[in-house]
């Protein structure tokens, strides 16, 4: 269904989805933002316990050096995906990497505690600034064929970053590059932020909605406070034994998301209904323009995002805590580990855009997670001694597992944005990176009440990961629901709403 009032048929030059002339640069430098964040994401697992000795942290020191990151990532994501379709998304996506790589330097060099707590916060902010952009521009640099294989290298490098996240830190404090220790696990981001930040307007087409929509400070300030009050009891609870106010916050952040909803549908409507462009005044210009949902490849697809990461911060948690309690391996030998994950990832990944030319997104999307159910299903029986014999039992089911993920992270993505009109691809890309982030926060709640409740490492194990095989399950049963036919492979969408809905030219300069 479209989700446009207009019905001329836009040009070539409108329709913002040029792939053959997208610049040969674009995706190295949006790749590496994305494969930064994914790695900062992770890495700081292993850094926790050397930093913790160095700086004299405390337990809520320590929590607040993961959470700090992650809530202000899921708080700006929707936000920043709007910034992006005011003021232009490379804009927005150079300054959120110049601030990602002043506060990486930050954190390597925080003298305390408190300050490299704030050092993250920053960092995630930075983060949520570059993260919607990403996806904006893969949707409006590329269509049909060529947009399958950004997204495809876009789902690699998400992947690459979280798999192998965990050893690239215990390899880096191994080799304690100059006496860094823990500190090089984020000053790694240094040279490599210096190095893309001048390819930036090199190498990114500038693109933003064409009437500047204004940014709704009332939506700001009540999804900023609902997303924020959602994802810290999320993070913080299960540490804590979920103590009253992480109730009260759950509940208040409902209760918000509710009216933020009902005020986005109303400035929705008062934009719809405007006689011209010129009528339509920013103070109605919804954050999320809820027409959005009325595609229902965009509001299925949401579901099946949320199913799929609900599972994947969950699982890198739960196998983690068991390498390293119930298997007693240190930081790089549980790294190492996650390499038969990797390897089942690249082999997948690498050809995604294949398989779902072939068989269409709904079909790829099904086979990787019935594949990922059977690889923890595989993990499950090493738990329970069907598989008893160490580590190295774990690997057919880490490998089958990591085959599942590189079949579904890029076409669960693609199958969002590939029909959202470029116009809208910012709003869009918030809401589906604020999914990502809520969806793996709420994971590592549940599936972390299933673990700490069994007591017995092995017991706990398993159970989890029974639990997170069931989740995969449903993902195929979400399936269902996507719209026959492959958007991101053939570009149907894109050609049918050619015909129905206006799009912004890209802007250079």
């Amino acid at each position: 269904m479209s989700t446009s009032l207009n019905t001329r048929r836009p040009t070539e030059a409108e329709t913002g989805a040029t792939a053959p002339t997208a610049p040969k640069g674009l995706l190295p430098v949006v790749l590496t933002a994305t494969f930064m964040t994914a790695l900062d994401i992770f890495v700081v697992n292993v850094a926790l316990p050397s930093l913790q000795g160095d700086l004299g942290a405390g337990p809520a020191a320590v929590q607040w050096v993961m959470a700090g990151f992650s809530l202000a990532l899921a708080a700006g994501l929707v936000t920043a995906g709007r910034l992006g379709d005011r003021y232009g998304r490379r804009r927005v996506f150079g300054l959120g990497l110049a601030f990602f790589t002043l506060a990486s330097t930050a954190c390597g060099l925080a003298p305390t505690a408190a300050a490299l707590v704030g050092a993250r916060v920053a960092q995630g902010l930075s983060a949520a600034l570059m993260g919607p952009q990403v996806l904006a521009i893969l949707r409006t640099a590329f269509s049909g064929a060529a947009q399958a294989r950004a997204f495809a290298r876009y789902g690699l490098t998400m992947g690459v970053g979280a798999v192998f996240g965990q050893l690239i830190g215990g390899l880096l404090i191994r080799a304690d590059l100059f006496g860094l220790g823990w500190r090089s696990c984020f000053l790694i981001n240094l040279p490599i932020g210096l190095a893309a930040l001048p390819l930036v307007r090199r190498s990114l087409p500038e693109s933003r909605a064409p009437q500047r929509p204004g940014l709704d400070p009332v939506g700001v300030l009540l999804v900023t406070t609902a997303l924020t009050g959602l994802v810290l009891p999320l993070i913080q609870g299960p540490q804590l034994h979920w103590p009253l106010w992480t109730g009260l916050c759950l509940g208040g952040s409902l209760a918000l998301l509710a009216v933020f909803a009902v005020h986005q549908h109303r400035a929705t409507t008062a934009t719809a209904t405007a006689t011209t462009a010129a009528t339509a005044t920013t103070a109605t210009t919804p954050l999320v323009d809820t027409r959005l949902f009325r595609d229902r490849a965009f509001s299925a697809g949401l579901l099946a995002q949320l199913a799929f990461w609900l599972g994947q911060g969950s699982f890198f948690l739960v196998l983690a805590l068991h390498l390293q309690f119930g298997r007693g391996l240190d930081a790089l030998g549980a790294g190492l580990v996650f390499t038969a994950i990797g390897l089942g990832y690249l082999i997948t990944s690498n050809t995604t855009h294949r398989v779902t030319a072939r068989l269409g997104e709904r079909r790829t999307i099904a086979l990787g997670g019935l594949l990922m159910a059977l690889g923890l299903g595989l993990l499950a029986l090493t738990a329970y001694g069907a598989a008893d014999g160490g580590v190295r039992w774990l690997a057919p089911g880490l490998f089958v597992d990591g085959l599942g993920m590189g079949l579904v992270i890029a076409p669960v993505t693609s199958v969002v944005l590939a029909g959202v009109e470029p116009r809208l691809a910012g709003s869009a890309a918030g809401v589906v990176s604020t999914v990502q982030q809520v969806g793996g926060a709420l994971g590592i709640a549940l599936i972390g009440l299933v673990y700490y409740g069994a007591g017995d490492p092995a017991a706990a194990f398993g159970r989890s990961v029974l639990a997170l095989a069931v989740l995969e399950l449903v993902l195929v049963g979400l399936v269902r629901f996507l719209p026959r036919g492959a958007h991101g492979a053939h570009g149907a969408a894109e050609a049918h709403r050619a015909h129905e809905a206006p799009h912004e030219a890209p802007r250079e300069g």
